[in-house]
């Protein structure tokens, strides 16, 4: 026996190494079995470009979750370039790109759409001139969604004015439920969290509960009456720490974030395509993975009758989200100030959307 106890060593590490083998290659897959399938998310409009990098990265659904990306524009030429780019980027998330001037092809099974693409506003246009253009081509997505799209698609329209593309989308796209539209306040809501941290001198984090009522427009309200700050002990409500410069709150606070979006192209001389993009992984990471407990955030949905705003509107009201489903925040007490800005919202809201009919019929 002692004539066989040499090889005997390296029999058993052989063994061990070979059964740890077959256990990594089990392990590897059921894990495997388990991987999420891809989310497919359309992205129109040239906002894109910063936008598609961090839906690749998993700033839009996590960390964990594929994706493949379709893009929809006008120039081709363009679109080819950032499917080249995003392909040399070699994303670990990015399971495939597809990059189009069809939009057929371009909401072919999607899941989630952020429609960004719109004509803006330029000088010497008429409102009218803008909104019949932009109902045309919302009309033309809306029926591509409505034939292609997963009947569970999430919408998000961003392209302004905002509030009354989706609702064009909605009137196109009913096959759609009406939860599963929302367009973007977002921004304007991190821009409210922002202005109240810069004036504190706080961390962005430690500020929530801000609220953006009405459209996405000058007349929106930014209302920062429910709003906290973490403490050392609890919260406290912003209102209270500005007991000394109340006026702020409701001068140049709501000012300073109406008007940020024309700052940035004053100062830029394009639109703020960077924080659009940051707010528009925020929008749909919260709709898709929940708002924190005790947090609510700012979506332009499908007004209910809440508040007083009249039912059938596009209106950006506090929500709270979880499985995947928006509710409206109830029961904050609304003072005289803020009901006089909520209804100049509504009735902004009220003449788009008059405005809109008109080009429609």
């Amino acid at each position: 026996m002692e004539y066989f106890q040499p090889i005997e060593k390296p029999l058993v590490l052989l063994g061990c190494a070979y059964l740890s083998w077959k256990m990594i290659r089990h392990i590897w897959g059921v894990l495997k079995t388990f991987e999420k399938e891809p989310v497919t998310v359309l992205v129109t409009g040239q906002i894109g470009y910063a936008l598609v990098p961090m839906i690749a990265r998993g700033a839009m659904l996590g960390g964990d979750q594929p994706v493949i990306i379709h893009m929809l524009d006008v120039a081709s030429e363009s679109l080819n370039a950032v499917k080249m780019e995003l392909i040399d980027s070699a994303f670990p998330l990015l399971r495939g790109v597809v990059a189009t001037t069809d939009v057929s092809e371009a909401c072919q099974g999607v899941n989630i759409a952020i429609m960004a693409g719109g004509i803006p506003r330029r000088e010497g246009m008429e409102r009218k001139d803008v909104m019949s253009k932009n109902v045309s081509i919302y009309k033309s997505q809306a029926s591509a969604l409505q034939q292609h799209a997963a009947p569970d698609c999430k919408v998000l329209v961003v392209a302004n004015p905002a509030n009354t593309n989706a609702l064009i989308l909605r009137e196109f796209a009913p096959a759609i439920s009406e939860k599963n539209i929302t367009c973007l306040t977002r921004l304007d809501h991190n821009r409210a969290l922002a202005q109240i941290s810069e004036k504190l001198d706080i961390h962005v984090s430690e500020v929530k509960n801000v609220i953006i009522w009405g459209n996405h427009s000058s007349t929106q309200y930014p209302d920062a009456s429910h709003a906290t700050v973490k403490i050392e002990r609890g919260e406290k409500r912003v209102s209270e720490l500005f007991a000394d410069d109340d006026k702020w709150l409701q001068t140049d606070f709501i000012t300073t974030v109406q008007q940020r979006g024309a700052e940035i192209i004053k100062a830029r001389k394009q639109s703020s395509a960077l924080s659009a993009a940051s707010a528009i992984c925020d929008h749909i990471r919260d709709w898709v993975l929940g708002t924190p407990k005790g947090t609510w955030v700012s979506m332009g949905v499908y007004s209910d009758g809440s508040y007083g705003i009249p039912p059938g509107l596009m209106y950006s009201f506090p929500v709270t989200c979880k499985n995947g489903e928006w509710s409206i925040v109830e029961g904050l007490k609304i003072d005289a100030f803020s009901r006089e800005k909520m209804d100049a919202s509504a009735r902004e809201l009220i003449e788009e959307k008059v405005l809109a009919n008109s080009c429609l019929y």
